[in-house]
C-alpha cells in the first residue's frame, strides 16, 4: 500500500472502485460505445442492407432500387455523413467519459453531455414532425433512446460522485 494509505487502484485512478463516480463514468462510456455501434449499423445498412436506416424499408413505398439513381445516391451520401457524425460523437462521448469524468474533470463531464445533447436535440424531433416517412419506431429509435437513458443515468450518477468529494 502506498504511503498515502490508499490502495494502488485508488491512488492511480483518483476514485474508489464501485463509487458513484466510477459507476456513472462507466455508464456514460457504455452509452458512447452504443452510439458508435448505432452509427456502424447505420453505415452498414447503407451498403449491405435496405439502403435506408434501421426500421425504414421504403420511402413512399419505393425501395432504393426504384428511386431515381441520383436521388438514391444523394440519400446514400447523407447516410454515410450522418453515420460518420454519430460514430465520431460516440467516440468523443466515450473518451471524455472514460478518461475525463473518471478524473473528476467537470469540463469533460459537461462536454460529453453537450456533445450528446446537441446531436440528439437536433436529430430526434424530426422524427415526430408529421408522417413524412414510415418507420418502425422500435427498431429505428429504440436503440438510441436506450443508449440515451443509459447516458443520462450515467451523467446523473457521475455528477453525484463528483459532488461527494
Amino acid at each position: 500500500m502506498p504511503e498515502t494509505g490508499q490502495s494502488v487502484t485508488e491512488e492511480s485512478t483518483g476514485f474508489e472502485l464501485g463509487s458513484a463516480l466510477q459507476q456513472g463514468s462507466i455508464l456514460m462510456s457504455l452509452a458512447g460505445v452504443a452510439f458508435v455501434g448505432y452509427g456502424v449499423v447505420f453505415l452498414a445498412l447503407n451498403f449491405l442492407g435496405s439502403g435506408f436506416e434501421l426500421g425504414v424499408s421504403t420511402l413512399g413505398g419505393l425501395t432504393p432500387a426504384e428511386l431515381d439513381p441520383t436521388v438514391a445516391y444523394y440519400i446514400s451520401h447523407l447516410h454515410v455523413a450522418t453515420a460518420a457524425f454519430i460514430i465520431s460523437t460516440g467516440i468523443a462521448v466515450a473518451a471524455l467519459s472514460w478518461y475525463g469524468v473518471q478524473q473528476r474533470l467537470r469540463w469533460a463531464w459537461a462536454t460529453a453531455i453537450v456533445a450528446a445533447v446537441v446531436g440528439l436535440a437536433l436529430a430526434l424531433p424530426m422524427h415526430w414532425t408529421g408522417g413524412a416517412f414510415a418507420h418502425d419506431w422500435l427498431t429505428h429509435l429504440g436503440p438510441i433512446y436506450l443508449a440515451t437513458l443509459v447516458f443520462v443515468a450515467g451523467a446523473v450518477r457521475s455528477y453525484q460522485g463528483m459532488a461527494e468529494s
